[in-house]
């Protein structure tokens, strides 16, 4: 195997100093960085080593991990796939469990007269409280319900309404595809082009993330005819956080709405929706809030807009409480963002939010896991960027190299690398990485995502990864 990658340097061989600098984390000084005595001291002195425990992850039969022994077969995976799908957490199964319980031997009495006190009429808003922390907001600018599509659609009506010279929509490049889907649909609805109301930002040739200077600039140019501007936190594709403070801020001074898709933000990165004066935000839940497969999603809507007129598709569970069930026929909402809800949730699939974001509190918050996802990250990268085939500041060439297109910024990236294979070896490498054990997410044509999330990946579990991926590309 080459010592050297095509560029004809020496792979990167920083030290733990300089791949740990500013995370306060204290690292052996006597061993390498890929010797497994070091990966292994870092998860002793790792404060949320015990947290794995708090989860059921996914077993290398489960995955087809074909290329381990029997006696491997029923340990844990590397679940490096967080970032599309979270893993059960113990305490999410056995809330479900009793909600299946309750529902079976009390029957509609559950939604009032609930054995465990999470009446079902208002179980939602132990929800809202355990999100304060997560997305910056107040209870009362929080809303626990539907799905992420279908709120951005109810955010969109309510927040998007174009006029003859402020009518366009401005977004990243590679968005997730349901946004642009929204974006197309609620442009045509108000019987404008998509293609002269949407602007999509492209990073710069040869780049892959988007430079807060360019985004800020197009706002500025575009600034008098445009009437929202919708980024997502962290973006799916790259895993590139965006600078949202400055984002809503450009937005704001011209005269535009900002909001926010946080399907790959929240749990992951701290936020202070409130605080940046974000207008309104949607999430998904089943991602690094770990809800399940299709879990509740969740909506911002500032305090600032409360009272205010806003046209809003209603429904019943947006009216107030107080008098819901007498059922009158005028509308009385909620006061903030609650008033946008339209139907009850599921208790069930409420209750596996709330199973987890109890896991969240008990560990500290996010704020505590950010500070692990952060060395993780750091440590795989570091670990990646050892590889001979790994290639810096181009793309790869050859079946056996790879980039990342992540940026190496601490602060512009939450707990996601993205790899950037050959369109023809990518899925090769995805699947010989499965046989060995280590799911990631797969993105066509040629890029896989590893998320090490600190409350159930370890340095080890990076230091594998890394460890097999050499193995793979060397093989090719």
């Amino acid at each position: 195997m080459s010592s050297t990658n095509r560029s004809g340097r020496s792979p990167s061989r920083l030290t733990a100093q300089q791949v740990f600098e500013g995370t306060n984390l204290q690292t052996p000084t006597d061993m390498d960085l890929a010797d497994g005595r070091f990966s292994r001291a870092l998860d002793e002195r790792d404060s949320l080593k015990g947290y794995k425990k708090e989860f059921i992850l996914p077993t290398n039969r489960g995955i087809g991990a074909t290329k381990l022994s029997e006696g491997l077969q029923n340990e844990a995976c590397v679940y490096f796939v967080g970032n599309s799908l979270g893993p059960l957490p113990k305490r999410s199964r056995e809330l479900l469990n009793e909600e299946m319980n309750v529902w079976a031997t009390s029957g509609v009495n559950g939604h009032f007269d609930h054995p465990h006190g999470r009446n079902w009429m208002t179980i939602s808003s132990q929800v809202t409280m355990l999100m304060t922390d997560i997305v910056g907001a107040k209870e009362t600018e929080i809303a626990s319900m539907s799905t992420l599509t279908a709120n951005l659609h109810l955010m969109m009506a309510s927040f998007y309404r174009p006029t003859k010279d402020k009518y366009k929509i401005i977004f990243e490049h590679r968005a997730f595809p349901s946004d642009e889907y929204a974006f197309t649909s609620q442009v045509k609805s108000h019987n404008l082009s998509p293609e002269e109301a949407i602007i999509r930002l492209e990073p710069r040739s040869g780049e892959h993330a988007l430079r807060e200077e360019d985004i800020l600039q197009v706002i500025e140019k575009e600034g008098k005819s445009v009437a929202l501007v919708l980024f997502s936190g962290v973006q799916y594709y790259t895993g590139q956080w965006f600078p949202m403070e400055s984002i809503t801020k450009a937005a704001h001074e011209q005269g535009a709405i900002c909001g926010w898709d946080l399907a790959h933000a929240v749990g992951n990165v701290p936020l202070k929706l409130h605080d940046w004066d974000v207008d309104f935000a949607v999430w998904c839940t089943y991602k690094y809030l770990n809800s399940g497969p299709g879990g509740i999603g969740g909506l911002f809507v500032h305090e600032k807009w409360q009272g205010k007129e806003l046209p809003r598709l209603a429904g019943w569970w947006g009216h107030s409480e107080a008098t819901r069930f007498q059922m009158p026929d005028v509308f009385d909402p909620i006061p903030g963002a609650q008033g946008f809800q339209q139907s009850n949730p599921s208790a069930l699939i409420t209750a596996t939010l709330l199973g987890s974001l109890q896991v969240f509190q008990k560990a500290g918050g996010v704020e505590v896991t950010r500070r692990k996802a952060v060395q993780l990250t750091a440590y795989l990268e570091a670990l990646f960027k050892r590889s001979p085939h790994y290639v810096a500041n181009a793309l790869p060439s050859s079946k056996a190299e790879f980039t990342i297109i992540t940026p190496e910024a601490k602060d512009a990236r939450g707990s996601q690398l993205s790899l950037l294979f050959t369109e023809a070896s990518m899925p090769i490498v995805f699947e010989e990485m499965i046989k060995r054990g280590v799911i990631g997410d797969e993105r066509h044509p040629s890029v896989i995502r590893y998320a090490p999330i600190p409350l159930y990946c370890s340095f080890e579990d990076c230091r594998t990864t890394a460890r097999l991926l050499e193995e793979v590309l060397g093989n090719l």
